[in-house]
């Protein structure tokens, strides 16, 4: 069984920093992009940033410069490092594995975590 759980989420400052964790199993983790979207209340998802087999990241323009994203190919874990968070970064974080062929969409979605950026 597939399975995506993220982690990590919660109530922060406006300037401050997480780490949203991406722990998944029942697939080949090594072999597929790992992505991460947001969805803000009564919005659709938006895609944040996606990590490659080979390692080679790519970010939205709107968290460019401020989030990273990395993958553990050990412990099957990806990680989105949100720097100097901003008030329209709130939203539900999903991270959703990639198929075969990488312009495929997503297959299998995580339950989510909630990011909150407020004072």
């Amino acid at each position: 069984e597939v399975r995506l759980v993220e982690s990590g989420g919660g109530l922060v400052q406006p300037g401050c920093s997480l780490r949203l964790s991406c722990s998944s199993s029942g697939f080949t983790f090594g072999a597929y992009e790992i992505n991460w979207f947001r969805q803000a209340p009564g919005k659709g998802p938006e895609w944040v940033s996606v990590i490659a087999v080979d390692g080679t990241t790519y970010i939205s323009d709107s968290v460019k410069g401020r989030f990273t994203i990395s993958r553990d190919n050990v412990y099957n874990t990806v990680y989105l490092q949100m720097n100097i968070v901003k008030p329209e970064d709130t939203g539900m974080y999903y991270c959703a594995k990639g198929q075969e062929r990488f312009y495929d969409p997503m297959d299998y979605w995580g339950k989510g975590t909630q990011v909150t950026v407020s004072s």
